[in-house]
């Protein structure tokens, strides 16, 4: 045996299977050579130690060590000439090293070079959750947690990328398979083993991370605007009288469903504060005036701040705060003054308000407290999200601010409950990790930061699809978290309870049509009103040749059209605010829909979609009110309701440098594009959003 502990090298992908005794390696190396058609490596020291214990009953000593590495190197070589593709190692040297520490408190210096030397595409740790079992050359199964927390340990302070095993042999299978196919389409990407292991843990499926590749490459299509949504035009327009009637109706029919008002709630505040942030980053105080620093960098958002500074709800705070660090704070400069208050706001030692979610932000000062975000949405939800007092509130948080949130309510519970004689309750969630992006930069290669770790992006509001998807309501508000206003509390819920009961009037006249086609009771003479309704109070565009279809095709169609979730939009008036809007909408099929869209989906380059996007009248939905059970009350798979082509390109920076990320169809934007929808015009008194912390100083949110 020629003594060499050198590997050969090979485009082969090569997985060595990892773990303790009686782990089931040699198993599932078996299973997978057979899978794939290809070469498994076996445990050469099995055979080795079998031949010295049947010839004088002498087990392994720390002198077999030398011999076992030697011959399992040699072993692995020959098996690689054979292999195709893939090849499947029952053991390693990596093992023999861990086994020569473990039972004799030492490794060959030779070995050990060459044990950490050795390379593989991917270790798979194998799981002591199999029953162990004896033969003449193992050990005893006490322990097995102990040694397995040594091999896990190597494989982690020697860099090994690993992906633990755990299950029957039938499940190890399947789950080995995955992602050995997965890593085989990695590697064609240029990715690294490294990579995919990072994105294993993180819980991306290895799908999305190669649709969010291909999508970086061939770009994402923009949307086809055929027209602008209107009054009467694909939105409806109704009377204050109208609006009394249908609040009315829903108060008729609330008692007999189950209600809960939903709140994406997870970002931080940072974008509020961002030219704030960039004023301290920039401003150097002994060598330039604030008025300065505005001239420079026309900077109006910022003179705005400081010539309202005062109006601010967080004002007295952060002025009391500085009057106790800076005893002879009154007497300094202007300058200074207004310096020192941006200075603390922002603050991680004191405010650090860019860092909060805006949900606890203080927004409005009222004669009695300050309240924030999360009080008004409490207060709105008992006045218009409750049947049988009971009022459901769901927020979708941060994991790390979820303790704010719950201190927040605490401290406003009781007094919204007990006046208004309701019980609310809370749930929260997070934004799933699995929906997270990868980033890559302009010549779409992945991003790394200075650790040369993968840096994970979150995929945008729309990854809230899936936090809808999981409540179990009959109907659903859904309200943006800097959405409020301070009093006008009952013009609110009028408009909020008119859009309530306009999505259950539609539900109701949806849900009884499917139920009659179930039930076989439609003819042909029906048809036509049904048909009617879809196109006049469901804005569907019917295609041409429907009339020529069969009867039984005919049914088929509705069906289909009418056995979907249901949202109604409030719709404003755009008076200059930044993003998209309702519009009539063609896709790839030739099939016309309204949708909404954003500015960034549009292809502004083509005049004619432009001169479309500047027509629009109206902005992106202020509320929405969602029916998400089917006529038979079972919810639907909000999932399979997505345009997954809808997505977006974003462009982000990563430690100063410009990167693309990913983000999933838009919460009301693809991911409810195959929904039925009906927009409502809306009074301009319902949009109050607060994107800058300028915004706190408009009518709305100021003292009346």
């Amino acid at each position: 045996m020629e003594k060499d502990l050198r590997q050969q090298k090979t485009t082969i992908i090569k997985i060595a299977l990892f773990g303790p005794e009686s782990t089931g390696k040699t198993t599932l190396a078996k299973q997978l050579a057979d899978y794939y058609e290809t070469e498994w490596v076996p445990e050469f020291a099995r055979d080795y130690l079998q031949e010295k214990w049947e010839e004088n009953q002498h087990i392994c000593t720390a002198d077999d060590m030398m011999p076992i590495a030697y011959g399992q190197a040699t072993l692995e070589n020959q098996k690689l000439l054979l292999a195709k593709k893939y090849l499947f190692c029952d053991t390693n040297l990596m093992v023999t090293k861990v086994f020569s520490e473990v039972y004799y408190g030492f490794c060959d210096p030779i070995l050990n070079k060459a044990a950490l030397e050795h390379d593989y595409d991917l270790f798979f740790l194998t799981d002591i959750d199999v029953p162990w079992e004896k033969d003449d050359i193992r050990d005893t199964p006490e322990g097995r947690e102990t040694v397995f927390s040594v091999f896990k340990q190597t494989l982690i302070d020697t860099n090994k990328p690993f992906i633990t095993l755990s299950g029957d042999k039938k499940s190890r299978l399947a789950k080995a398979t995955m992602i050995i196919n997965a890593l085989s389409a990695f590697k064609e990407k240029g990715l690294s083993s490294e990579d995919f292991v990072e994105i294993y843990n993180h819980g991306i499926p290895f799908e999305n991370i190669l649709k969010q590749l291909k999508i970086f490459k061939k770009g994402i299509a923009k949307s086809n605007l055929i027209s602008p949504a209107t009054v009467n035009n694909g939105i409806l327009s109704l009377s204050e009288t109208d609006f009394a009637e249908k609040a009315s109706f829903f108060d008729q029919q609330k008692e007999k469903l189950k209600i809960k008002k939903f709140v994406p709630a997870s970002g931080a505040a940072t974008r509020m504060f961002k030219f704030l942030s960039a004023f301290l980053n920039d401003f150097d105080i002994e060598k330039e005036t604030i008025n300065a620093y505005i001239n420079r960098k026309k900077d109006k958002e910022l003179a705005i701040f400081i010539i309202g500074m005062d109006k601010f709800p967080f004002f007295e705070a952060v002025h009391e705060k500085l009057k106790e660090i800076y005893p002879d704070f009154e007497n300094l400069e202007r300058d200074y003054k207004n310096y020192y208050f941006i200075k603390l706001l922002l603050s991680q030692d004191y405010f650090n308000f860019a860092n909060k979610p805006k949900a606890v932000l203080p927004f409005h000062l009222y004669k009695t407290h300050i309240a924030n975000p999360i009080e008004e949405h409490l207060n709105e939800c008992v006045h218009y999200a409750t049947s049988k007092s009971v009022s459901n509130l769901h927020f979708t948080v941060s994991e790390i601010h979820q303790d704010l949130f719950e201190k927040a309510v605490d401290e406003v519970r009781e007094k919204i409950e007990k006046p208004s004689g309701t019980k609310i309750n809370i749930g929260y969630s997070y934004q799933n990790k699995s929906t997270d992006s990868i980033n890559v930069d302009a010549k779409n290669k992945i991003v790394r930061n200075a650790d040369g770790n993968l840096i994970f992006r979150p995929g945008g509001h729309g990854a809230l699809i899936e936090n809808l998807n999981n409540l179990d309501s009959d109907i659903i508000f859904i309200k943006n978290i800097d959405n409020v206003i301070q009093n006008h509390i009952e013009q609110i819920t009028l408009y909020k309870k008119a859009l309530g009961g306009i999505l259950i009037a539609v539900q109701q006249k949806v849900f009884g049509y499917l139920d009659a086609i179930e039930k076989n009771q439609i003819n042909e003479n029906n048809i036509p009103v049904i048909v009617d309704f879809l196109v006049q109070k469901l804005n569907i565009k019917m295609t041409k040749d429907f009339n020529k279809f069969t009867f039984e095709n005919k049914i088929a169609k509705i069906k289909d059209l009418l056995d979907r979730p249901i949202r109604v939009c409030g719709m404003v008036k755009n008076e200059g605010e930044p993003g998209g809007g309702p519009f009539w909408v063609m896709n790839e099929k030739g099939e016309t829909s309204l949708q909404i869209v954003e500015t960034s989906q549009v292809d502004l380059a083509n005049k004619k979609q432009l001169e479309i996007l500047e027509e629009a009248t109206h902005f992106n939905p202020v509320d929405l009110v969602c029916g998400i059970k089917n006529y038979k009350g079972e919810k639907f798979d909000l999932k399979q309701f997505v345009d997954q082509k809808s997505g977006f390109i974003v462009e982000k920076s990563v430690e100063g440098k410009p990167v693309k990320s990913y983000e999933l169809p838009g919460l009301w934007n693809g991911s409810m594009a195959n929904w039925l929808t009906v927009f409502v015009a809306v009074p301009l008194i319902t949009f109050n959003p607060v994107k800058t912390v300028n915004d706190l100083l408009k009518p709305a949110h100021q003292p009346q």
